[in-house]
């Protein structure tokens, strides 16, 4: 056992608890990304306009819905922050393009799997307005949703499977004059797309995804690579090509693409990429094949909290490093090889949305093990008690020596087996157990105060298995497979805080559960600046107060990929705009409703008719048999028939506080 002391947390630290300490805690700095931080108030504040002061203080926020009768849990959508991620991203590769003197210009486009809610794509379509940002889908349902959103010089690409009924919807678009490119993913498309031409008498524009010998980094590394799911090899490219040449149709194959999968971690990575992409496409244009456009896919990182426990999460670059890296990384090659430098393209949705939406989620219970002070004994002379009392007492009177502590744990865990399997056995009544239970988690904090006061560099195992016991469970009115599904499917690790009381010690271990039957409904990692990521310091909850978590950098994905586990539906969505000459520095847009037990249940074919018969039915039945009085009876009805109109979660007018198990 180690006892070179290590260095001291900041929940551990001495004198009064500032924000500072709380945006430390909590790694603000490490994914806020210049947005969130944490205001004089002590209470977490979004900063959504670019080289601007202007605050708004999230718990202002959620007082305004309340006067639009929406009440957490509750998503915010700041619109502002959309605003500013498109014109970070532009900036960033104008600056690269600048610096280096690269001979064309940047044009984004925002794939809308990402996050296909229309107040999105409608928002991030408005601020890249004078950026011509563009869209990409991957589906039928995504090409019809895009379609009618993009005209000028916007391009709009097609990616994934596609068949004959799509393949003929963006030939009809080109001839309308969109922008609309199909990606070639496969050869059988390319014939397909050329048969639908031909009858069409319509000479097609098109790209094509390349399966390049680079492989991707990070978890999606899949994505890329010759074992990719998409894409054509070289050999395929060549041959595609070929039949436009005999065709004399090369000019219209306009776009060349590859996608290294989402989150790229390694620049380097990126870097061999695209300059593999970018020799392919010197080869094609100097064969006189028309590319236009050179695509380096989606995999712009977000920061989710690297460096604070999450490594899959780390990226190990900027924003700024990432155009320059693309940027240079083509203009090298054009340069060797002597062609005209492509307009750039990305499809770059997480960096645009994750950092735009917060759910809010109310603690509407803690639950831990509370020690009595003075524990009822029914037998004060049992000698499991004796032998507790006297391990309480050892703890208590230990000074910190560490030897102490630990036999007192251990005479403890000792004592609570042998009353558990008296027990089982029926030789213990369950007064005595419940006391020594009681008297045995009095120990536990006593020891683990002692161990932690000790500040050992690698903590003892007794340390680590009593956090774990001694972690509480802070139930909070949400669902993680609907809300947050990619910390349960992935282990995707979202930043968590209080909205509030952070100018306060957090003094609770806590671990966030959510309201669903399933063991699996709780976040088990957590960005903070603690040594162990798997609990979350947070406040003690007080009877009726209302306690608000903020679960962060939600706006990629979650949205779309969420289900619908024990029925918990769509939470209410309250959009934000930023403007410093309205009360609190902002005003609510728009407010969308919930998802109500009505339309959850039509989702899995209940419908209220029905279930409105039967239930009458039900009651009529117990009237008619005299087993309930008949205005009981129709107040159970009543009271039945007015929740479809309700909200799938939890009516939380009052948090319910703490309760203890011990």
């Amino acid at each position: 056992m180690s006892t070179a002391p290590a260095v001291r947390s900041p929940v551990a630290r001495d004198g009064a608890w500032t924000a500072d300490d709380s945006a430390e805690l909590y790694a603000v700095e490490a994914w806020g990304d210049g947005f969130y931080t944490i205001n004089a108030r002590g209470h977490a504040a979004v900063r959504p306009l670019l080289d601007q002061p202007l605050e708004i203080d999230i718990t202002d926020v959620i007082a305004a819905a309340t006067e639009h009768e929406v009440a957490p849990p509750m998503l915010i959508r700041f619109q502002d922050v959309l605003r500013a991620r498109v014109r970070r991203l532009v900036e960033a590769f104008r600056e690269a393009i600048a610096e280096a003197g690269y001979g064309n210009h940047y044009q984004p486009v925002y794939p809308i799997k990402v996050n296909q809610l229309h107040e999105v794509v409608e928002e991030v379509l408005d601020a890249g307005k004078n950026y011509r940002v563009g869209l990409e889908c991957g589906s039928k349902t995504e090409l019809i949703a895009a379609l009618p959103l993009v005209e000028d010089d916007r391009l709009l690409l097609c990616n994934g499977v596609k068949d004959h009924v799509m393949l003929s919807l963006m030939l009809s678009a080109q001839q309308l004059g969109q922008r609309v490119l199909p990606i070639i993913e496969k050869y059988s498309e390319f014939e397909q797309l050329m048969q639908l031409a031909d009858r069409a008498g319509f000479t097609p524009r098109l790209a094509v995804r390349v399966k390049l010998a680079t492989r991707g980094s990070g978890r999606w590394f899949e994505s890329g690579g010759q074992r990719s799911k998409f894409g054509l090899t070289i050999a395929e490219l060549v041959r595609m090509v070929r039949v436009l040449e005999r065709r004399g149709i090369a000019d219209h194959l306009e776009l060349l693409h590859f996608h290294l999968g989402s989150q790229v971690a390694n620049i380097q990575v990126l870097k061999q990429a695209v300059r593999e992409l970018a020799q392919v496409y010197a080869d094609l244009k100097r064969r006189g094949v028309g590319i236009r456009y050179l695509d380096v896919g989606g995999g712009l990182g977000v920061n989710y909290g690297a460096g604070y426990g999450d490594e899959e999460s780390a990226i190990n670059y900027s924003l700024q490093e990432y155009a320059n890296a693309v940027v240079y990384a083509i203009q090298e090659i054009c340069s060797a090889r002597e062609v005209a430098e492509p307009i750039i393209v990305s499809e770059s949705g997480r960096a645009i949305t994750a950092h735009h939406s917060v759910l809010v989620v109310p603690v509407i219970g803690t639950q831990r093990h509370e020690v009595e002070e003075d524990p009822e004994i029914a037998d004060p002379d049992d000698t499991l008690v004796l032998r507790i009392q006297a391990a309480l007492k050892e703890a208590c009177n230990a000074d910190d020596h560490v030897g102490e502590l630990l036999e007192a744990y251990h005479d403890a865990v000792e004592t609570r087996n042998e009353a558990s399997t008296m027990f089982r056995l029926g030789f213990l009544a369950i007064d005595t157990l419940a006391a020594v239970e009681s008297l045995y988690f009095a120990v536990c904090r006593e020891v683990l105060e002692g161990l932690e006061a000790a500040e050992f560099e690698v903590p003892p195992a007794e340390q680590l298995e009593l956090e774990k016991q001694l972690t509480d469970s802070y139930l909070c009115d949400f669902s993680v497979f609907h809300s947050v599904l990619d910390h349960w499917a992935i282990d995707q690790v979202f930043p968590v805080m209080p909205l509030a009381r952070l100018d306060e010690r957090p003094k609770r271990r806590a671990v966030v559960v959510d309201l669903t039957c399933d063991s699996d409904g709780k976040l088990e990692h957590y960005v903070s600046s603690l040594d162990d990521n798997t609990y979350l310091p947070l406040h003690r909850v007080a009877r009726d107060e209302r306690y608000y978590l903020g679960i962060f950098l939600v706006g990629a994905y979650q949205d779309i990929l969420g289900d619908a586990h024990n029925l918990f539906g769509r939470l209410p969505e309250v959009h934000v705009y930023a403007d410093e000459e309205e009360d609190g520095n902002f005003w609510i847009e728009k407010v969308i409703p919930g998802m109500s037990v009505n339309e959850m249940l039509a989702q899995v074919q209940y419908f209220p008719n029905d279930l409105n018969r039967r239930m009458s039915e039900l009651v009529r039945r117990k009237i008619d048999a005299d087993e309930v009085r008949p205005n009981v009876g129709m107040r159970i009805l009543n009271d039945y028939k007015k929740r479809f109109a309700e909200t799938t979660y939890c009516a939380t007018e009052f948090p319910h506080g703490e309760s203890g198990n011990g």
